[in-house]
């Protein structure tokens, strides 16, 4: 039997791989074959010789997902199908596919084995938000070449914040963290072709400093490791000077914030209230201090946007000292706040299919101005190369 996991998530630069399939196809039991396909990099072969087909997708490729499954089905293939889109829409993903899978994967994923051999496979499986004490190493073998970070690592799982357009709250309930000498076992895999992916680690944790003594004690066993890291955060870690220096310390290179807005209106929409803009810069820069790079993300759309308060952001970002911004349009995703809201309020532009929600259209009527004029006033897209100082010796 050979199962792989098809379509995850857009990487336009093929940088740093989605987590999902390799994780799956550790968990996965070692007398099936698993090949791990990562659709933005790779052609899919419709023709393959699995028997089972996994897909794990978000909204914005949801009809693509589901013309592979339709496609693999004509080809007497079982299919699988979970994710954020799925966990959220499951009566529409079970019209494309054999069985879906509600939640976390984890708690459910050897009974669906155990199901396909004994031909009971179920229609839907509920995962559980179970400890994260046994999960395995990622199978970093199975990628594709085409990745420019290999190693990506997770070590916590939830944050304790509710954003208004997140889905994590709910996908991953709770916070939780594994054992710290099981990150470390994937920071110590070092099976990688070039020295650079031998050296970074990308954490793809929604906070990994959420927990201050566990991370603390994570970051003061990867010092002896020298290795450069990156992940994101929430800003409050600039309170915590200890934390930062045990950063710089343990060879962290880049830190990814949540920032999304400069307007206190547009932060309240967000749930982003513990964000104060008066201190953006101070705390920004206290991160400089110490050689790490800060990327920030920003959202435009919110409720109390403008098209002159969206142009108005990009003269804000050099001001703050954002080194990488990533800067997108508010998307309404099923299972968040936002999407409640604009359906409440019968604002969501109901001729957009699934295929426009991906951060980059405007599916929904703005607060202050139409869908065009949102669309026209949002930024496109900026890249600031960075290179911090002191980590990198």
């Amino acid at each position: 039997m050979s199962t792989f996991s098809g379509i995850e998530m857009d990487m336009r630069f093929s940088f740093v791989p989605p987590l999902t399939g390799i994780h799956l196809a550790a968990l996965t039991p070692a007398k099936h074959t698993v090949r791990v396909i990562h659709q933005q990099v790779e052609t899919v072969n419709l023709d393959s010789d699995a028997d089972v087909i996994v897909l794990s997708f978000f909204s914005g490729f949801a009809p693509e997902a589901y013309r592979l499954a339709t496609e693999y089905r004509k080809r007497s293939k079982i299919t699988i199908a979970g994710g954020p889109h799925v966990t959220f829409a499951p009566e529409e993903a079970l019209r494309f596919v054999d069985s879906i899978v509600i939640g976390e994967g984890e708690s459910v994923w050897e009974q669906i084995f155990q199901d396909i051999e004994q031909d009971t496979l179920q229609p839907r499986y509920i995962g559980e938000a179970i400890p994260l004490t046994h999960i395995p190493t990622p199978r970093y073998d199975l990628l594709p070449s085409q990745y420019f970070i290999r190693r990506v690592v997770q070590a916590t799982r939830g944050c304790p914040f509710t954003c208004s357009f997140c889905t994590v709250p709910v996908l991953n309930p709770g916070f939780r963290t594994r054992p710290v000498e099981a990150v470390l076992n994937d920071i110590r895999y070092n099976e990688f072709k070039w020295w650079w992916q031998r050296k970074t680690v990308w954490f793809w944790d929604d906070n990994l400093t959420a927990n201050r003594p566990y991370i603390k004690e994570l970051l003061r066993q990867m010092i002896p490791l020298r290795k450069w890291w990156l992940t994101q955060a929430s800003m409050d870690i600039t309170k915590d000077d200890d934390l930062l220096d045990l950063m710089r310390d343990s060879g962290c290179i880049g830190i990814f914030f949540g920032i999304e807005s400069f307007g206190k209106e547009s932060l309240e929409d967000a749930g982003k209230r513990q964000n104060k803009v008066a201190e953006y810069q101070s705390k920004i820069k206290k991160l400089h201090d110490r050689g790490i790079g800060v990327m920030a993300g920003f959202i435009s759309g919110l409720d109390g946007d403008t098209p002159e308060s969206i142009r108005d952001m990009a003269n804000q970002l050099e001001g703050i000292g954002v080194d990488v911004p990533f800067l997108s349009i508010l998307t309404p995703f099923k299972g968040t706040r936002s999407y409640s809201k604009m359906m409440d309020a019968d604002r969501l532009r109901s001729n957009l299919g699934w295929e426009f929600y991906n951060g980059y259209n405007v599916t929904f009527v703005p607060s202050k101005m139409n869908p065009r004029r949102a669309f026209t006033s949002a930024p496109r897209f900026v890249e600031i190369s960075f290179q911090p100082a002191s980590n990198f010796s």
